[in-house]
């Protein structure tokens, strides 16, 4: 792991027991870094892997599922090799998650001081007297109103943007290098929203934390990330800066993902101007969304393209997408 980086992902494959036998693979070969005081988008629909990769990440994958194959590598630990003190010193200490619906993700029997100030002293030592207050001024610096009230509260009294600052610092108690946010303005309406956005925007330039964005709301990644990856059935199928990516996509995918946000459709191509429909289980072979391509040509379907660099710090996986004469041709 290169000392820059604070999350390296290689190859991870995680696999899941099919009922017809053998494994099922909701995320494969997937390859990500994350470097210090970076931040990095996720996106694609709901199904396309993204908070199953994050979880892996950090050796979490839910029964039965289990990591097949590839490495990652945190903080730099190996998440696959590591001792239980190394993993308790990971989680929540150099990298701290946000998970999704955080009303449920924060523990409903105890206040919300006890629990952040739990955390805290699960990875620095301190008084009782110090977590707390510690607690306290993590709650004022997510912007929660009256830190000293809310600390006593239930997670039931929070409102959903109360709930969501209270998980941000739950997240950020351990002082991490990286914050993994899922889906962090889900269920949130759109003033708060903007409002979450902009603190994670201020936390990771002021603390120098890395960011680790996951959402299938563009929107949201398009203001808050400098470079995005985007995932579908399992697969990284682009990547690249966030601006190029968001105004010249490569990968009919992606341009179809973009299509779907209200102002963009008429930049569509005009055989793109399809609704992404539901998703179905992606074809055997060749690429994955040859099945719902609409530009898709005969080979599309026969061998599954490699992720390919096509410029500089852009990579898609696509055999329609190839430099051309030093320009790219999507």
């Amino acid at each position: 792991m290169r000392p820059d980086y604070v999350l390296e992902l290689d190859d991870l494959t995680v696999g899941f027991p099919s009922s017809a036998g053998g494994w099922s693979h909701p995320v494969e070969a997937v390859s990500l870094t994350v470097s210090a005081g970076e931040r990095l988008g996720l996106v694609g629909e709901s199904g396309s892997g993204k908070s199953l990769t994050a979880l892996a990440s950090l050796g979490l994958v839910p029964d039965p599922g289990r990591v097949l194959g590839g490495s990652s590598k945190a903080g730099g630990i190996d998440v696959q090799s590591a001792s239980q003190d190394e993993l308790c010193r990971l989680r929540g200490g150099m990298v701290g998650l946000a998970l999704q619906e955080a009303a449920e993700a924060i523990n409903p029997v105890y206040t919300v001081g006890f629990q952040i100030a739990e955390t805290v002293s699960s990875h620095h030592r301190v008084t009782r007297r110090e977590a707390l207050d510690r607690a306290i001024a993590l709650l004022a610096e997510v912007a929660v109103d009256s830190p000293d009230t809310i600390i006593r509260a239930y997670p039931h009294e929070l409102s959903g943007g109360e709930a969501q600052r209270v998980m941000l610092a739950l997240a950020l108690a351990g002082r991490p290098q990286l914050l993994i946010a899922d889906e962090p303005t889900s269920a949130l309406d759109v003033v708060t929203q903007a409002k979450v956005i902009e603190l994670l925007e201020r936390l990771t330039r002021e603390q120098g934390l890395a960011l680790l964005l996951i959402s299938h709301d563009l929107l949201v990644v398009e203001s808050a990330v400098e470079r995005v990856i985007v995932m579908y059935a399992g697969r990284v199928i682009e990547e690249g800066p966030t601006e190029a990516v968001f105004s010249s996509p490569l990968h009919p995918y992606t341009e179809m993902l973009l299509g779907s946000v209200p102002g963009r459709r008429k930049h569509l191509s005009p055989s793109l101007r399809n609704p992404v429909s539901s998703f179905k289980q992606p074809a055997v072979r060749g690429c994955r969304f040859s099945h719902r391509c609409p530009i898709a040509e005969p080979g599309c379907s026969e061998e599954e393209p490699p992720l390919q660099q096509v410029a500089p710090g852009r990579r898609v996986r696509c055999r329609l997408a190839e430099p051309v004469g030093g320009e790219i041709r999507g």
